[in-house]
């Protein structure tokens, strides 16, 4: 069977959709399918072009047996509304020319979380008369909303009411939470068409690892207790939280606590500004690496942070980041509420707090600093929880939604 896979996101970008996407596609190839991804030159999240690719307008490249066309788009830091609109609408437009020119597609998927790559996938399956399945790893443009980058109703409206005619033509919509499935249900999108599977890490790559101590050494981290933040800075991670509790540390005196923060993102530049404002020597600021090295970073944690803005929408996802640190064996604080609180706790991989509360943050510091055995304790349940949600299976599991609505032979 031939897949075609639409995503803006894909290696050597090292967000989460450009991971699951790569990881369930190389399952794909393994089982024994061909997977074409459109995609485009690698820049998130700074809206740079990485080294080594150049932002043309079509250009191909093989990627652990998957087939990689890149194309042009209008390419933009992770900032400002209209200007990400117009890198969204760049690459469903330059997206679905390329794939009209694929030969002998069986099945297209399109993946959020903005839905003009769905919008790209709903096209092409019309044109090429083939069933297309909507990857649904965000409400959008709900989260537009909670996060307040837009406050123009009018358009709300316009994108929701799209959104949901997208998810009524989609032969089958394949949901990363639960939460996720229900809120579809209640608009009025037949449960039968929905499926979850749930993002999983990749347990070959992330496994328990001693504190890499070249990155020990540079960082200054020696005798350190080290709660590390990885992963996007953006609108909404309410980041200032962790400046708050970097300097409640500062003024407290308890020089034992450093925040290690690594990544890009609309807010990066903002939240590092303010630590330099505040004087903060507690807190180091690490930009993106490429993937081979977040591991190395990871294993300098002595506690991860996961942590999003207090919102109703967010309670219902489930930052993919959390399943890295379990396969890791590194213990969570998670200031998320809803569903990803629920597996922590179930498991029992993390300590949860209420987000945006940077004084019950320094609280559940304080404690898994002063007991180790408890945190020898949530790092091996990580662990444990973390067989639940490997990438390969719940690839495979995919994989059976995709050749159930196929109309290829199995």
């Amino acid at each position: 069977m031939h897949i075609l896979f639409l995503s803006d996101n894909f290696p050597p970008e090292v967000n989460a959709p450009a991971s699951r996407t790569f990881e369930h596609c190389r399952e794909w190839v393994k089982a024994g399918h061909s997977v074409t991804v459109i995609t485009c030159a690698p820049n998130f999240p700074q809206g740079q072009v990485f080294p080594g690719y150049r932002n043309r307008l079509y250009q191909t490249e093989l990627l652990d047996g998957i087939k990689v066309i890149r194309v042009w788009s209008y390419i933009t830091r992770n900032e400002g509304f209209a200007k990400r609109t117009l890198d969204y609408l760049s690459y469903m437009v330059m997206a679905f020319i390329a794939a009209i020119f694929v030969r002998r597609i069986d099945l297209i998927v399109g993946t959020s979380p903005q839905f003009f790559t769905a919008c790209a996938a709903y096209g092409v399956g019309v044109v090429k008369r083939r069933p297309w399945i909507f990857e649904l790893r965000d409400i959008w443009p709900d989260s537009i909303r909670a996060v307040g980058a837009i406050n123009k109703d009018r358009l709300l409206v316009v994108l929701e009411k799209i959104e949901l005619y997208l998810y009524r033509k989609a032969t089958a919509i394949v949901a990363v939470t639960n939460a996720f499935k229900r809120n579809l249900i209640e608009r009025g999108i037949k449960s039968d068409k929905i499926f979850v599977v749930t993002n999983g890490v990749d347990l070959a790559r992330f496994s328990p690892q001693s504190k890499d101590r070249e990155l020990q050494i540079r960082h200054k981290l020696q005798g350190k207790f080290v709660a590390g933040y990885i992963g996007t800075h953006g609108m909404a991670h309410a980041l200032d939280t962790l400046i708050d509790v970097a300097i409640t540390f500062r003024d407290s005196g308890e020089k034992q606590f450093h925040i290690l923060m690594l990544g890009d993102g609309a807010e990066r530049a903002r939240l590092q500004a303010r630590a330099d404002a505040e004087g903060l020597d507690n807190i180091t600021f690490v930009d993106s690496v490429p993937k081979e090295e977040v591991i190395r970073y990871w294993s300098l944690v002595d506690v991860a942070v996961i942590h999003l803005r207090r919102t109703p929408l967010f309670k219902t996802v489930i930052p993919s980041k959390m399943f890295e640190c379990m396969g890791m064996a590194i213990p969570i604080l998670h200031g998320v509420e809803g569903e990803s609180a629920e597996i922590v706790n179930r498991h029992h991989a993390g300590l949860t707090f209420e987000p945006e509360n940077g004084q019950a943050l320094a609280t559940e510091l304080r404690l898994l600093a002063g007991n180790a055995e408890l945190r020898k304790r949530l790092a091996q349940n990580g662990r444990a929880a973390a067989l639940h949600y490997d990438r390969a299976a719940l690839a495979n599991h995919m994989l059976d939604i995709i050749l159930s609505h196929s109309q290829a032979p199995r």
